[in-house]
């Protein structure tokens, strides 16, 4: 019977299927034509024609002709790249021949500029613009994601994944070492517009101005470029819901390789302690996403708004690692007074409860002897390895170890952020009164705060044993508001176009903060929520921080554009602006720009040339000090006393007084060209730079006395860079049923270090600092990076070995020639550049009839790592040997018995990285209320490419220097240190999506 089923199933479905076949067949019919260009009526061959609604199609051959069958009543669609595409009607005819118009608004596209916009033929600066369907896809949790690798010169890096780490953001390389290095954000006009504001969902393009031409209208803030996000805004009379949902999945990428506990008990002189741990294994765990983004967006009349709102959940694969983050937004354009009038309101919110873990827990777990068990419930006093007193996990009592799931567990590391930004903008255009003439007003908030929390329980041997329990609270809060006033005239003389942009600019900022410290808690039941529970506040063992601080900024700026016959441009800008975190003597600075193109090609016939741009340009900008008040003298607490019964708080100085203070200035050459060739598939930009950055903003060691404080900050040195940047995309295959596209930017650079001293001051001696200290165990003071005036930047700094002698001690080389080995930097020199010479991006989008697929690769080259793992823990030292575990890469010679940092432990790190590759299907919905069904996959970090062994080969921009966690104020990480990676580096991972799109 089942059988008989089976068969006659199988048989209706042909004889349905031949019906609906024969019934289509019926319904058909053969349409003949040809399309011509509307400017000359010459066939124009390569034309896709689709048949509306399906994938049925072909193209024009070399006469511009074309022959299809199609659906009775079916609409032709004519798309060819550089004309505007076509929808026609089929009816009753057979032959149908169309005319198609150049595409004037692909030549007109409007990028986001400083203040404004501006058509990209008329563009004279080095400005990119990036869409929303250009971005990086996947899971992405951070806007600065979404231009990982995709713009010449912008580099984005971050060591590992972790789900609350932040990027290190440089644009053409490092132009400060004082001042803020990563570039200025502007979002929706918003001047410092912080980025964790923003969900990835909800923007439409992002603006990066590269050169100082571009910059300069940004003044102080601008010397390391400036990034403009703009959000999607709402449309009058078109009403939609859009639903994007995503869930994701991550394991462990990679990480450093030691030995297991069999391996490790081979090693002579190893402790076994009996048993087999895998300590990665036990500290990780599987990473989860969830996205959740719904937006209405609509409008009529003189109204359009979009509203949004976004859920993630992260969860990492270190344990208690990840966060919770609910962010809203609502935009709002309303048009009055007979369209004359328009006010824009932006509102969006943001809280991100997270936890962050401890990298500790992933260092620890690396070195952790493969032997040791993580429990045990013996006390200490009883075995090396009891830990009854420690929560029941298993401890040593050595230097400088600690049981990495006892961290993970027993201590807690979490914070809540809430960001507020609102903004409104009042716009009048007076064209009936003085032709050409607009007027804006702008004023915006933004209200940020932080709450940082740590507790390191009673029984954790890491921190909080020794302490009875410590807690640790801080909170921030940020408030920023700007007003800003333009004022635009735009007027048409003959065959030329001229723009003038006139403004004033007021900012205002407000910073403060509180923390405690405190330990000897009753209870680990409360952490550091009570912390009036702490016992050391009444010993005056306990400390309390607050803060408060201000700084104002105040601009004067205009700019005007000359457009002569579509064929010349010429901008000029500058800005006058005033700092009250400058010096008395210097609270004032001028920024002013120049850029001038010409498009060759409408002014020579060259052939296969569509568009040809030759530009120049020269910017000057600038950058503040990162705090305020620091030009002037300045106490704080330094500790207590005891005094009659109590404890009193003492101070001491905290800064010297600098009245001549002020910015740092960037001036900058870029000589650029910007082309279309085969009719404008092949479409590219290539910039050259040249920068000078001088007046850093450096702290430097002076003496005491006279001096109050060891050290000033001062306006000394000057760097250089330079580089080439390319950027091409190219329309490979472009048919009814099938596109490829590819794009590729490459970007080189170099940073020389000029100088460091001036008449009067001096970073190091001899215009020479060694920096990044390698640390302990057994290598403190050991410097790894020498900055020298004179020499590029990023120089990791050792000695060279030679061999290893018969009893396992390194023999280095005598590079002074005194016939011996120093441990000096007599016998030390260059071994390796932290910094890569040449990044790369290369995009492939594929379209093939309701599929798509994106596949993007990322690298960087040129650039070297210090290997810190390596450097502490590969070799049979007996303290190496006895207290952890073995660093075991391609490199690991068991025959070296000395842990000695040097040039076997720098490593080139040049890398290509799979960042992303991802393949969605659409359902057609032509006419239908759900209008958009797509369905996808996407994959990031599939696989890097490297010979280097360590964790990351990613380039490190600064040095972290394994802070401890221990603290209010941990150090800021040092862009003078580029190109190690510490120990306390988070694990990459592979991240799958699975995620939907849908549309109303």
């Amino acid at each position: 019977m089942r059988t008989f089923y089976l068969s006659f199933c199988r048989y209706a479905s042909v004889l349905v299927l031949l019906l609906i076949a024969t019934t289509a067949w019926s319904q058909s019919k053969t349409v003949t034509g040809k399309v011509t260009a509307e400017e000359d009526g010459t066939g124009i061959p390569g034309v896709n024609v689709l048949e509306k609604g399906t994938s049925n199609g072909t193209v024009t051959d070399a006469s511009g002709n074309y022959s299809m069958t199609i659906q009775s009543g079916a609409t032709l669609i004519f798309s060819f790249v550089g004309y505007v595409s076509q929808e026609v009607p089929i009816g009753n005819q057979t032959t149908l021949d169309v005319s198609l118009k150049l595409d004037v608004t692909s030549l007109s596209e409007v990028v986001v500029i400083g203040y404004g916009t501006q058509e990209k033929k008329e563009l004279t600066s080095a400005v990119t613009s990036v869409k929303s369907e250009d971005f990086n896809r996947g899971t992405v949790n951070d806007p600065a994601q979404l231009l990982q690798g995709k713009v010449a010169g912008l580099n984005i890096a971050r060591a590992g994944n972790d789900p609350n780490g932040g990027f290190n953001i440089r644009l053409r390389g490092i132009a400060s070492f004082g001042a803020n290095t990563e570039p200025l954000v502007v979002i929706d006009g918003v001047i410092g517009g912080s980025l964790s504001t923003v969900d990835p969902n909800d923007i439409a393009s992002i603006d990066i101005l590269k050169d100082g031409s571009a910059a300069a209208i940004y003044g102080s803030r601008g010397g390391s470029g400036v990034i403009l996000i703009t959000t999607k805004t709402g449309k009058a009379g078109k009403f939609t819901v859009e639903y994007n949902g995503s869930v994701a999945v991550e394991d462990i990428g990679r990480t450093i390789k030691v030995m297991t506990a069999d391996e490790y008990r081979g090693v002579a002189g190893a402790k076994d302690f009996g048993s087999s741990t895998d300590w990665l294994d036990e500290v990780t765990q599987t990473g989860s996403y969830h996205v959740h983004n719904l937006s209405l967006a609509g409008g009529a009349g003189g109204t359009a708004f979009r509203g949004s709102f976004n859920i993630r959940d992260a969860t990492g694969i270190a344990i208690n690692s990840g966060f919770n983050q609910i962010n809203g937004r609502f935009n709002l354009t309303q048009k009055a007074l007979n369209d004359k009038a328009t006010f824009t309101v932006n509102l969006s919110t943001t809280r991100k409860e997270a936890e962050f873990g401890f990298l500790e827990s992933l260092r620890y777990a690396i070195i952790s002897n493969p032997t040791m068990p993580v429990h045990d419930n013996r006390l200490a006093a009883d075995s090396e390895t009891g830990g009854g007193e420690y929560g029941g996990y298993a401890e040593r009592g050595i230097f400088d170890y600690f049981n990495p799931v006892s961290i993970a567990e027993q201590n807690k590391n979490d914070g809540v952020d809430t960001r507020l930004i609102a903004s409104l903008r009042a716009e009048y255009d007076f064209s009936d009164i003085i032709p050409g003439i607009r007027a804006s007003v702008f004023y915006s908030q933004q209200n940020e705060s932080e709450i940082r929390g740590q507790y390191y329980a009673k029984t954790s041997k890491w921190i909080g044993a020794n302490r009875n329990g410590l807690g640790n609270r801080l909170t921030k809060q940020m408030f920023t508001q700007l007003f800003e006033t333009t004022l635009n005239y735009d007027k048409d003389f003959g065959g030329a176009n001229l723009a003038i942009l006139g403004g004033y600019s007021y900012q205002d900022f407000k910073n403060e903060g509180f923390g405690m410290q405190g330990g000897n808690f009753l209870t680990d039941a409360l952490a550091n929520f009570n912390m009036e529970t702490a016992l050391d506040f009444d010993r005056g063992l306990g400390q309390i921080v607050s803060y408060t601080n201000t700084n104002k900024l105040v601009a004067f700026f205009g700019r005007a554009n000359l457009n002569v016959n579509g064929n010349y441009f010429l901008s000029v800008s500058g800005r006058y602006e005033g700092s009250s975190r400058f010096g008395a003597n210097n609270k004032w600075g001028i920024f002013p720009a120049a850029s001038a193109g010409v498009t060759l090609s409408n002014l020579f016939d060259i052939p296969a040339v569509n568009t040809l741009k030759l530009r120049a340009s020269y910017g000057v900008t600038g950058n503040q000090p990162r705090d305020s008040y620091l030009s002037l003298p300045r106490l704080r607490q330094t500790g207590y006393f005891y005094y009659n019964g109590g404890y009193i708080p003492s101070y001491g100085p905290a800064s010297n007084a600098n009245p001549d203070l002020q910015w740092e200035t960037k001036a900058e050459f870029d000589f650029g060209l910007d082309f279309a060739m085969l009719d404008s598939r092949l479409t590219g930009t290539a910039d050259y730079y040249i920068r000078s950055t001088k007046d850093l903003l450096i702290s430097v060691d002076v003496p005491v006395p006279p001096n109050l404080f060891p050290q000033t900050l001062v306006n000394i040195g000057e760097l250089e860079n330079q580089g080439f940047e390319l950027a091409l995309n190219y329309l490979a295959i472009n048919k009814s049923n099938l596109t490829w596209s590819t794009g590729v930017n490459l970007a080189t650079m170099k940073t020389k270090v000029v100088s460091l001293s001036s008449a009067e001051f001096s970073v190091g001696e001899g215009g020479v600092q060694y920096r990044a200290n390698m640390g302990s165990p057994g290598q403190n003071d050991t410097r790894l990076v020498r900055v020298k005036e004179g020499d590029e930047l990023g120089q990791l700094w050792g000695p060279i070995q030679e061999s290893v002698s018969a009893d396992g001690n390194l023999v280095f080389k005598d590079l002074n020639g005194d016939g011996t080995f120093c441990n000096c930097d007599d016998d030390k020199t260059v071994i390796g550049n932290g910094l890569p010479k040449l990044t790369m991006g290369w995009n492939n989008s594929f379209t093939f009839g309701n599929w798509d697929a994106t596949i993007f690769l990322r690298g960087s080259f040129g650039h070297d790592l210090l290997n810190s793992y390596r450097g502490f823990y590969e070799n049979t030292e007996p303290t190496t040997v006895v207290n952890y575990n073995i660093v075991n890469t391609k490199n690991f010679d068991p025959n070296i018995k000395k842990a000695t940092v040097n040039n076997t432990h720098v490593e080139k790190a040049d890398f290509v990285k799979l960042d992303n590759m991802s393949i969605g299907y659409s359902l057609p919905l032509e006419g239908k209320a759900l209008n958009r069904f797509r369905v996808y996959v996407a994959a990031q970090n599939l696989f890097v490419i490297t010979n280097y062994t360590g964790v990351d080969p990613e380039v490190r921009y600064v040095d972290t220097n394994d802070v401890d966690p221990n603290g209010f104020f941990p150090d800021l990480p040092d862009p003078l240190s580029p190109g190690v990676e510490r120990r306390g580096t988070y694990f990459t991972t592979r991240t799958f999506t699975l995620g939907v799109n849908l549309g109303f």
